[in-house]
């Protein structure tokens, strides 16, 4: 959208090469040893789990662990069977799962179908936890180097704070999905790049790929980005009138291609998410509204990294958390932003970003240490039934106050890394393009510095060539360099703010594996087609993790009643699983107790319903703590049980009539 004034006086032709070589050269060493880097953190992040990777989840999220795994193997259940990954009925049999109305993650589990029939999905998801965090890292990485700062180092430390940052670093207990923002950085680019001249169409039509794929990632994700674009492209407009007025129809008409190119292929199935079978309205009634950011969480360090302590999981981590920048960084980002606000345009964008998205993240009443107050949030002046608001978690909005932080440290990393004077540019601003914030036309010349753009999530920069005295420097004439002892200063106060938010490795426990009846295949003859197993305890958001494994595990052969998803209840509401039936009920209620209750003739026969309901074949109860006192319910709702392999096992198709 802007030019810069290198290519303006070198020419058309000229400057449109000097772009396409400087964003699509083969990557340098420096590029390929970060891009080593960040894998081999993303290895360290994951290590507990490739001590026993077929026996180890997640400890802080087990259940959203095998949830996941439970993807994988849907995505190759899918492609194997050529079935409609838009819906599943190999989990809560007979009414099944929406996929596109949960976090189904199919832009990934479906290309990685061949890895999860070769390692199954427990190698997958943690070959892919640690790719995801990698990968976002480098495209961060890329977006830095190319766009915003001519230091490697400040592009490889804001890579790997967008990458690994704390917040992300805590979703990655068990929700790979919210740190599979390899895309991100891309779509920013391709957002502000728009205004273009001449590359309307293959503009937007980059963007809508990459929109629409994004939509088979992370929905929630990507409209934390539109949102953050929709406040980044209106700053810019207004600081760069002079500069922008002149592409506004080009960015408006390549926003229109790539928006329809968008609806076109990602169409269908937003409609079958809003509207297909198993879709539901809203969430528990907007619960996840109260889910605000605590004001101590932005200055708290998290349990996941070498300075943080698990304590603080019993406070402000009861509920879901996202910034966890600790006061070195915190203090690090005020002083960058003040420091630079009026000479550059990229800190300044980041700075008003970062505060507005903190603020709204703070939900509908403001939380401290772990406990609601009685102040009111700004979440409380939007309606709670406003569509699309009221199925958002507030204090995931901070995500982009993260994005906006790592754009930050990679300026001011950028201006202490700078070790010569810059001549102020022949119009009388001073010539580093790397310190404005933009829609770009694209990359600069060799002999411009980088123009700039944009963070993960949001935040996005280019040097335009401003009128006389108003571009990125404001400052006439030549700007000190910053000197070693100052320079060693600040190094330190950078290092002061990022080491301790290193991230730990994972934490994870054991789960023992599913019974040699399952994993053998000795289930077989007990389930004909169109039947389900029932295994025990019944799968679901609270109880059954290692039951919902067991279909998992074996490549969803077998449907399964119940399980851990989100679908609609009686009255079209979005509730975590199956709506309770009797039978699953007793279940649940001899676990937490530890014994059985005395039984009727009514429990009896509503259990016969629920399995008729279910279209169970077989029963099938295999070790668990609790097993002796479900084994005695069993019995007493379906008569004896037989003794197969390492399981007890309840045919119960002669009690259903077939």
């Amino acid at each position: 959208m802007v030019d810069n004034s290198s290519d303006a006086e070198a020419g058309p032709t000229e400057a449109g090469r000097s772009r396409q070589w400087r964003v699509l050269r083969t990557p340098a060493r420096v590029d390929l040893l970060a891009i080593g880097a960040y894998v081999l953190l993303g290895v360290f992040v994951c290590a507990n789990y490739w001590a026993d990777v077929n026996v180890r989840v997640s400890s802080h999220l087990p259940t959203d662990h095998s949830w996941f795994e439970w993807l994988f193997a849907h995505g190759a259940y899918s492609v194997q069977h050529l079935e409609n990954p838009l819906f599943s009925s190999r989990q809560n049999m007979p009414d099944g799962v929406n996929m596109m109305a949960n976090t189904s993650l199919l832009g990934v589990t479906l290309p990685l179908a061949p890895l999860t029939w070769l390692f199954g999905p427990q190698v997958t998801y943690a070959l892919y936890l640690g790719g995801a965090l990698a990968a976002t890292a480098a495209t961060s990485y890329w977006m830095l180097s190319r766009y915003l700062v001519e230091s490697r180092g400040a592009a490889f430390a804001g890579g790997a704070f967008l990458g690994f940052a704390p917040g992300i670093i805590h979703h990655a207990n068990g929700q790979p999905n919210f740190v599979s923002n390899f895309l991100l950085p891309l779509i920013v680019v391709r957002v502000l790049r728009l205004g273009e001249p001449g590359r309307l169409l293959r503009n937007g039509v980059v963007l809508g790929l990459l929109v629409a794929y994004q939509i088979f990632v992370n929905e929630e994700m990507l409209l934390l980005t539109a949102l953050a674009c929709a406040v980044i492209v209106p700053l810019y407009v207004a600081f760069r009138w002079s500069v922008m007025r002149t592409r506004i129809w080009t960015f408006l008409g390549a926003l229109g291609v790539g928006g329809a190119l968008a609806m076109l292929l990602a169409g269908y199935p937003i409609w079958y998410q809003f509207n297909g079978p198993q879709s539901y309205r809203g969430l528990q009634g907007g619960v996840f509204h109260n889910w605000g950011e605590d004001l101590r969480a932005f200055v708290t360090y998290s349990r996941d990294t070498i300075a943080g302590s698990p304590e603080v999981e019993k406070t402000i981590g009861v509920t879901e958390q996202n910034t966890w920048l600790g006061w070195p960084l915190v203090g690090l980002v005020v002083l960058v932003a003040v420091l630079f606000w009026r000479t550059s345009l990229a800190a300044r964008i980041a700075a008003v970003l970062g505060l507005g998205f903190g603020l709204l993240s703070l939900g509908r009443q403001i939380r401290y240490d772990g406990r609601l107050t009685e102040h009111e949030g700004p979440w409380h002046l939007l309606p709670e039934d406003l569509p699309l608001v009221e199925m958002m978690m507030p204090t995931r909005l901070s995500l982009v106050t993260v994005a906006a932080v790592g754009v930050l440290v990679a300026v001011g990393w950028n201006e202490v890394a700078k070790t010569r004077p810059r001549p102020a540019a022949a119009n009388g601003t001073a010539g580093g393009g790397h310190n404005g914030v933009a829609a770009t036309v694209g990359p600069p010349s060799e002999a411009t510095p980088p123009a700039g753009v944009t963070a993960a999530n949001g935040v996005a920069a280019a040097n335009g060539h401003p009128a006389p005295g108003s571009g990125p420097l404001a400052t006439a004439g030549r700007v000190e360099p910053v000197g070693p002892r100052l320079r060693i200063l600040a190094y330190a106060a950078i290092a002061l703010a990022l080491l301790p938010i290193f991230p730990r490795p994972l934490p994870a426990m054991h789960i023992d594996p599913p019974p040699q009846f399952i994993t053998s295949g000795a289930w077989r003859p007990y389930v004909p087609a169109g039947r389900t197993l029932v295994p025990v305890p019944i799968p679901s958001n609270v109880h059954g993790l290692s039951t919902l494994r067991w279909s998992a595990l074996t490549g969803q052969q077998f449907p399964i009643p119940a399980g851990y998803f989100i679908g609609p209840d009686a009255e079209g509401y979005g509730v975590f699983g199956a709506p309770s039936r009797p039978t699953s009920l007793l279940i649940y209620g001899t676990m937490d107790r530890g014994a059985a209750p005395l039984l009727t003739e009514e429990n009896r026969r509503q259990a016969i319903e629920d399995l008729r309901f279910w279209r169970a074949s077989v029963v099938v109860l295999g070790d668990h703590p609790a097993a002796p006192a479900l084994h005695v319910l069993l019995a007493g709702l379906l008569g004896p049980g037989q003794r197969v392999d390492d399981v007890w096992l309840w045919d119960v198709r002669p009690l259903l009539g077939g």
